[in-house]
C-alpha cells in the first residue's frame, strides 16, 4: 500500500477523495519540513556554538544553541509570513 492508499474494507474500494489526498499531502509536507528544519538548525547551531565537542555542553554553548535556535525560528517565521501574506 502506498502512502496515498487507504486500507480496503471489502471487495470494492473507491479512490480517496481529493480532499483526503490533499490533507495527507499537507501532513507529509509538514512532517518533511519539520524534520528538515530540525536537521538544519541542529547542524548550523551545533557547528556555530560547539567548536570543540566534549562530553557535555558548557553553559555558554548551551546558551548559544538556544539563542541560535530562537533566531532561526524567528527568521523562518518572518520569511513564511512575507511569502504567504504577500498574495
Amino acid at each position: 500500500m502506498d502512502s496515498f492508499s487507504s486500507p480496503s474494507s471489502g471487495s470494492s474500494s473507491s479512490p480517496p477523495s481529493a480532499d483526503a489526498v490533499m490533507d495527507q499531502l499537507k501532513n507529509q509536507m509538514a512532517q518533511h519540513f519539520a524534520q528538515e528544519f530540525m536537521e538544519t538548525v541542529q547542524g548550523k547551531c551545533f557547528e556555530k556554538c560547539v567548536p570543540k565537542p566534549g562530553e557535555k555542553l558548557s553553559g555558554s554553548e548551551s546558551s548559544c544553541i538556544s539563542r541560535c535556535v530562537e533566531r532561526y525560528i524567528e527568521a523562518t517565521q518572518l520569511i513564511s509570513r512575507s511569502l504567504f501574506n504577500s498574495r
